[in-house]
């Protein structure tokens, strides 16, 4: 590497609106990226890590958030002094962002191959051949296969890694010096994660690119870096070669993030044998059939394929997958969300499946929901306490009592009882998976369904909710079915695994059997592609 830095922060200072928990977003923070180098950038929800990102690219949302002190140099060149006009000419030709969300960064009414030519043609422009030859060029670059089908497809017609892969090739298409990360890997399953971590390597080594990727994942650091900056509340609180920040973290909050990284251990639990089956599911069904308005070119997925488990009262069953693997399909057939082709499901011994609207109603509190996703299942026009005591109340409760109830909740997911009169979008994100929680529980129910609801947590914050999610189910006596595509986190939290490929379960054994001696391909390629694989043996003793 170079000894003159691609970019360098100095003493950049981010300032807040009046009135946040903080007047400074960004505190006083010098950092150095060099050419062929990944710098991760790690820290919780609200650290300035992303801040700094949008600060590098001109996307600080200003007046409210704006710098206020220091510079950002690119090749000597001050960002934070430059024009309008010379940072729209920077994006994208010298400096790359790759966005934490895909689906909300893609133009939802734009094909795949607008997306990426406009990106072009804002700075190179070409004629239609050669535009054309440069998007299938560059789709192949990021690993996607017939690009000829996908240069005409919708964004939401794409799986999460898909369009993930869409994002690099737009922000690659120029041949930037400097790639931005954000949090690129953020609720993708394992072995698509693997995929983009190692595109990512690749081309960075391939183009001699400098690369800042942020991160809450200590096991992507560990899968990637070169170096490592950990932020907290705004401040760099140590930097350094990854080796040294792995193996000897030296600042205490370091060493609690590492700390509550997941282990990749399960241990032997006793199964529950005498307990009760609560839950029954038996050869479930569901496909998904798309029309066309040509004759005959309908096309149909079968999402579910003959699906059996059982659930015992008190018992924990994960189920993990591949995006596309059918597990939140069958979550949501479970829970009567979607209605199952064919099969049974037995709550207590009855079959929900044929049950219309009014007599499954008094089913529905015993088998209740947490959703991946709190802030798009919460109603953001009612204040937390309304929400939930609405479903208590929709069951005949009395407004007073659902209203202690709601109080009681709060508490015990650890919120206070201020929280009752407040929003959702003043909460953080872990803060809104405990509200989620609570409504949940606000019906007394005998089955929890959770899908996904640490996925997009910092590492701290999930360790919490998944203590949270175990005090609460030892103290309630629940049944859960934990849906999840980490296999860390199910080796936490889970009794038995049932691991789903192509709609089908392919091995469910108790969680500790299965992650030592795992017998079918998938499942030994799901372990092996967690990342991290050589570091985090060492922390798990």
């Amino acid at each position: 590497m170079s000894d003159t830095p691609l970019l360098a922060i100095e003493n950049l200072a981010i300032a807040l609106p009046q009135g946040a928990e903080r007047p400074l977003a960004v505190d006083n923070i010098s950092l150095t990226l060099a050419r062929n180098e990944i710098l991760c950038i790690v820290g919780e929800s609200g650290s300035g890590k992303s801040m700094t990102a949008h600060a590098v690219m001109g996307l600080l949302p200003q007046p409210h958030v704006r710098a206020t002190a220091g510079r950002i140099l690119y090749q000597g060149e001050d960002l934070l002094a430059a024009r309008p006009d010379r940072l729209r000419a920077l994006r994208g030709h010298k400096l790359g962002m790759i966005f934490q969300e895909p689906m909300t960064a893609l133009h939802p009414i734009m094909r795949v191959e607008a997306q990426i030519t406009e990106v072009i043609q804002q700075h190179a422009p070409l004629g239609s051949t050669a535009l054309r030859a440069r998007v299938t060029e560059l789709l192949l670059a990021v690993g996607l296969p017939d690009p000829d089908r996908l240069r005409s497809a919708w964004p939401h017609r794409l799986s999460g890694g898909q369009r993930q892969r869409v994002m690099i090739a737009m922000a690659l298409a120029l041949g930037p010096d400097i790639l931005i990360a954000d949090e690129p890997t953020t609720a993708l399953d394992v072995t698509t994660q693997a995929q983009i971590l190692a595109l990512i390597r690749r081309i960075q080594a391939e183009r001699q690119m400098g690369v800042m990727l942020i991160t809450h994942d200590f096991g992507v650091v560990a899968e990637v870096a070169d170096r490592v900056a950990v932020m907290q509340h705004g401040r760099i609180v140590e930097t350094g070669p990854v080796a040294q920040i792995l193996s000897a973290p030296q600042h205490p909050y370091t060493q609690s993030l590492i700390a509550a990284v997941p282990r990749l251990l399960a241990a032997p639990r006793p199964p529950p044998e005498d307990a009760p089956v609560v839950l029954q599911a038996e050869q479930v069904r569901k496909t998904f059939r798309q029309r066309s308005w040509i004759p005959g070119r309908g096309t149909e997925v079968a999402a579910v394929r003959d699906v059996s488990l059982a659930l015992r009262r008190g018992e924990t069953v994960g189920i993990v997958g591949e995006s596309g693997s059918g597990k939140s399909t069958f979550a949501r057939c479970v829970v009567r969300l979607l209605n199952p082709d064919s099969g049974a499901i037995r709550l207590h011994g009855t079959d929900i499946v044929p049950l219309g609207r009014a007599a499954l109603r008094p089913h529905r509190r015993r088998i209740q929901m947490v959703f991946q996703d709190p802030y798009a299942s919460l109603n953001p026009r009612r204040r937390v306490g309304d929400i939930i005591a609405a479903g208590p109340m929709a069951h005949g409760t009395p407004r007073a009592e659902a209203e202690r109830r709601a109080d009681e909740l709060l508490a015990l997911v650890g919120l206070d009882a201020a929280a009752a009169t407040r929003y959702p979008h003043e909460f953080s994100g872990g803060q809104r998976q405990r509200i989620g929680l609570a409504r949940a529980l606000a019906m007394e129910p005998d089955v929890l369904v959770a899908d996904e609801p640490v996925s997009a947590l910092d590492v701290s914050v999930q360790a919490q909710v998944l203590a949270l999610l175990a005090e609460v189910r030892a103290r309630l006596n629940l049944s859960m079915l934990f849906i999840t595509h980490d296999l860390r986190v199910a080796a936490q939290v889970c009794d038995r695994v049932a691991v789903m490929y192509r709609g089908e379960i392919v091995e469910l054994r108790p969680t500790a059997e299965l992650f030592a001696r795992p017998e079918h391909p998938y499942v030994r390629e799901l372990l092996a592609a967690v990342p991290g694989q050589g570091w985090l043996p060492a922390i798990q003793g």
